[in-house]
C-alpha cells in the first residue's frame, strides 16, 4: 500500500493569455482550504491524505477541476460546501461523490 491512501491534486494553473483556467475560480484558495480542512480533521481521517497543487491538468473548460488518485476520480467544485462534501464522501469514506464527478 501507498504512504497516502489518497493523493488530490488541485488545478491551480493561471494562463497567461487570459482564456478560461481553474485560477480564475479561486483554485488555490480552493486547494489551501480543503488542505487546512484535512489537516483539521486529524487523526478523525483514519488513514493519511496529500493535497498538492498542480499545473494545467488540461480540462480547463470543466473547471475547476479537482482529481483524486488513486482511483483517479475527477470532480468539479463550485464552493466549500462541494469541497466539504469531497472530504467526507470521499476522502474520509471511500465514496465518490457523483453529482460532482466529471
Amino acid at each position: 500500500m501507498s504512504y497516502y491512501r489518497y493523493h488530490v491534486f488541485f488545478c491551480t494553473n493561471q494562463r497567461e493569455d487570459g482564456s478560461q483556467c481553474c485560477q480564475q475560480y479561486g483554485a488555490q484558495e480552493a486547494r489551501d482550504y480543503v488542505k487546512q480542512r484535512v489537516k483539521e480533521r486529524g487523526s478523525a481521517i483514519p488513514h493519511k491524505i496529500r493535497i498538492n497543487n498542480a499545473g494545467c491538468l488540461d480540462r480547463c473548460t470543466e473547471g475547476p477541476v479537482v482529481v483524486v488518485y488513486p482511483e483517479a476520480t475527477w470532480y468539479t467544485y463550485v464552493d466549500h460546501a462541494d469541497l466539504d462534501e469531497i472530504i467526507e464522501e470521499h476522502l474520509v469514506n471511500g465514496r465518490v461523490v457523483e453529482r460532482l464527478r466529471i
